[in-house]
């Protein structure tokens, strides 16, 4: 479980190919990660699987199939998280690292000293969304600001835009969304009582 609470930016040092999926090497100054920690990858849960100069993750096809990590390159910069721990504060909002689907920046627009993102808002997911709600874009928790009904808008204060990857956003790049898991959940329960 994580809090959408970015802790810092990783830069990808190589990227390999494999069978079944990819290899990421990500340059990062978190310590003590060690082998089997969990840790959110622009908002994908993955297993760290080496440690050194770089930490070694692999992407299986699910994950490369549902998620930007296909797309990434040698020099991309990534939010990183490591889970939150029993006694931990939750400044966010649950996390799963469970990307439901990914989207598009559609424009960006400074206000003030705080960002307006608006992103795309895919159909198999709009339903979860909602206004002043929680939504996680690339592993960072945000709050819907605006929602229409194929996009909605976050509103990002500058030590947001500063410590995490979206002051390298550009329109037409793509992000990992999850929505809250607990609207999830309510749906779940409700089903056959409507």
């Amino acid at each position: 479980m994580f809090t959408g609470i970015v802790e810092t930016t990783g830069e990808v040092r190589d990227v390999h190919e494999a069978e079944s999926g990819r290899r990421i090497h990500v340059a990062t100054d978190l310590s003590g990660l060690e082998h089997g920690d969990s840790i959110a990858v622009d908002g994908t849960c993955l297993t760290v699987e080496e440690t050194g100069e770089t930490i070694e993750l692999f992407c299986s096809a699910e994950t490369l199939a549902r998620t930007t990590l296909s797309a990434i390159e040698s020099g991309d910069a990534l939010n990183l998280e490591r889970p939150l721990a029993a006694d931990g504060r939750l400044d966010g909002h649950f996390v799963q690292g469970h990307v439901d689907a990914t989207a598009e920046l559609i424009d960006v627009e400074q206000v003030g000293e705080d960002w307006e993102f608006t992103f795309s808002l895919p159909d198999d997911v709009a339903h979860y969304v909602v206004e002043k709600g929680s939504i996680t874009v690339d592993g960072i928790s945000l709050t819907v600001a605006e929602l229409d009904e194929d996009r909605f808008s976050v509103a990002v204060i500058p030590t947001t835009y500063e410590l995490t990857t979206m002051n390298e956003l550009a329109p037409g790049d793509g992000v990992n969304i999850e929505v809250d898991v607990i609207a999830k959940y309510v749906e779940r329960l409700l089903d056959g009582h409507r």
